[in-house]
């Protein structure tokens, strides 16, 4: 049943107090009315006959007036001609848009042409195309790898990609994230990846000290500091880096290359000691490729992530791929979910989350909204905020799992003995495994009955070539795009011609001569008008446009 509306009637009490109220009110304002007493306007006495030059002082008088007078007949006339410009230009954009809606195919091809250059910057091509550019120019490439799910992580077309592109080019794997697996798993993936490529146990500081990050660590003063700007594994990179720019005996650029969310650009920062990158729980932050300089000798290249290709089973796409929370689905989020819960241990997910046992992935996610609170109205539960809050969760640094090595070493077809030996030629392999070791030492590790086990679907593919992306543009990124069009229109429509340029001149010139003789006043000015004619000249306005300082400012609106 619906709601009425509340009644507006009032008791006859509540109504006959205003009422008296406002008569006292009306009656106070009477009273300090007749105080003040009313200021009739002085009358202007005019000139006195005994004065001197009474007839040349009269003359100037109507000489101004009709001056006045003139001038503004001629500002009317103006605002008719803005007036008459205005609608021109108006009959002009409907005629236009007409000739659009009568054209249709024509003009949308082009608007979808504008729409792909503009939209550029945040398209999945653009991504490919950047990542491109940073394995071309760099001479060594960091694979980043989460040390939760390694093999998740490792894409065989950017192996082989940078394996084949030929030249002294080195690919690193950076394993990041140590300190969200137990240690005898880290040292089991440690053993099994540095038999195909030299691997770094890394474990990147997550705030950095900037005047961006100042703030949020005063204002969140029970943040555990210690633990998160502490970094792990920065000289052991360097000084591989370093070794290997010695042996080429130049200035080396090393690509940082890697998934969505496995830490790319905080390993930059943390090899910097500064927040050179931009970092978010979001995926693809990262959008163009950024050059960071770490000394003389190295510069770091910051690439976008790589894009999932859409034939990865769904427990790739879920984790590797770059979600947009507010366009994807509910049902892609449920699928994400879905995969991640079939390939966990049902009980430790349900020790993690304290939450009862359930029997499919849409009772689970509402458990979870109802435990932390998540509703909708009516308490219904919030299941597609949960779904994506999760996600962050799994792909971010979070919750604790681990997922173990294959049994056997089988390298990919592409990876043959003699590019393992040529990939690891100009590093020291023991100082990099003495430096892994104690690393490893030094870190505080979760235990494995409180990591979650988890079962990796193996690496996953990417595409790097753009003809292989399949590109769909969003609705918003359409609506922006069309602004943009009508804000170019404008811009072309309000262009002013020569003729109009000329009447602005002549408005000026008439302007200027009117104030050049309001000044030339005559000195018994005072002599002739009243207080009031003079103040009214004064006073005058020659349609002044208001202020822009006068206008309200949106963008000071209180979120």
């Amino acid at each position: 049943a619906e709601l009425k509306k509340a009644s507006k009637r009032l008791s006859c009490h509540k109504r006959y107090k205003i009422q008296k109220k406002i008569r006292e009110h009306h009656r106070k304002v009477r009273k300090e009315a007749k105080k003040r007493g009313r200021k009739k306007p002085k009358k202007d006495p005019g000139v006195p006959s005994a004065a001197p030059f009474k007839e040349e002082l009269l003359r100037e008088a109507e000489q101004r007036k009709q001056r006045l007078e003139e001038l503004k007949q001629k500002q009317k006339l103006n605002r008719q001609k803005e007036h008459e410009k205005k609608r021109k230009l108006e009959a002009k954009k409907n005629a236009a848009k007409l000739k659009e809606k009568a054209e249709g195919k024509e003009s949308s091809g082009k608007s979808k042409a504008k729409t792909n250059k503009r939209l550029d910057k945040n398209s999945k091509k653009s991504f490919c195309r950047e990542l491109k550019k940073v394995i071309e120019a760099s001479d060594v490439v960091l694979e980043v790898l989460d040390a939760r799910d390694p093999m998740g992580c490792r894409c065989p077309q950017l192996e082989q990609a940078v394996i084949c592109s030929g030249g002294d080019k080195k690919l690193l794997l950076v394993l990041n994230k140590i300190d969200l697996v137990p240690k005898e798993n880290l040292e089991k993936w440690l053993n099994y990846l540095k038999k195909e490529f030299p691997t770094v146990a890394f474990k990147s500081a997550t705030l950095m000290k900037d005047r961006t990050m100042e703030q949020f660590t005063k204002r969140r003063a029970r943040a555990d500091l210690s633990r998160t700007t502490e970094c792990f594994g920065s000289k052991c990179l360097l000084k591989l880096l370093q070794e290997h720019g010695k042996t080429q005996n130049k200035a080396i650029q090393v690509g940082v290359v890697g998934f969505p969310n496995v830490g790319k650009s905080s390993i930059i920062n943390s090899l910097k000691g500064v927040r050179a990158c931009n970092v978010g729980l979001a995926r693809g932050v990262t959008k163009s490729m950024q050059i960071v300089h770490i000394d003389k000798q190295t510069k770091m290249l910051d690439s976008p992530s790589i894009i999932a290709d859409p034939s990865n089973n769904a427990l790739a796409l879920a984790l590797r791929s770059i979600i947009d929370t507010e366009e994807s689905g509910s049902v892609d989020m449920l699928e994400g979910v879905d995969a991640i819960l079939n390939h966990c241990s049902k009980q430790q997910v349900m020790m993690h989350y304290s939450i009862p046992d359930f029997s499919n992935t849409e009772e689970f996610l509402s458990l979870l909204a109802q435990k932390r609170g998540m509703l909708k109205k009516g308490g219904v539960p919030d299941v597609e905020n949960v779904a994506k809050l999760l996600l962050c969760d799994w792909t971010g640094a979070k919750i604790s799992y681990h997922s173990q090595p294959p049994g056997s070493q089988r390298p990919p077809p592409y990876l043959t003995e003699d590019k393992i030996a040529g990939m690891q030629e100009c590093f020291n392999l023991k100082n990099l495994e003495e430096e892994n070791n104690s690393t490893v030492q030094a870190l505080k590790y979760p235990s494995p009955a409180s990591s979650i086990i988890f079962q990796s679907a193996g690496m996953a593919n990417g595409a790097i070539e753009e003809n292989e992306v399949i590109e769909v543009a969003s609705e918003w990124e359409n609506m922006e795009t069309s602004k943009e069009e009508d804000e170019e229109e404008e811009e072309e429509d309000f262009t002013e011609s020569d003729d109009d340029q000329d009447d602005v001149e002549e408005e000026e010139k008439d302007v200027t001569e009117v104030s050049q003789a309001l000044e030339l006043v005559s000195p018994t000015r005072d002599f002739l008008f009243s207080e009031s004619e003079h103040s009214n000249l004064l006073s005058f306005s020659l349609d002044k446009t208001a202020d822009e300082d006068d206008a309200y400012d949106f963008n000071t609106d209180y979120v």
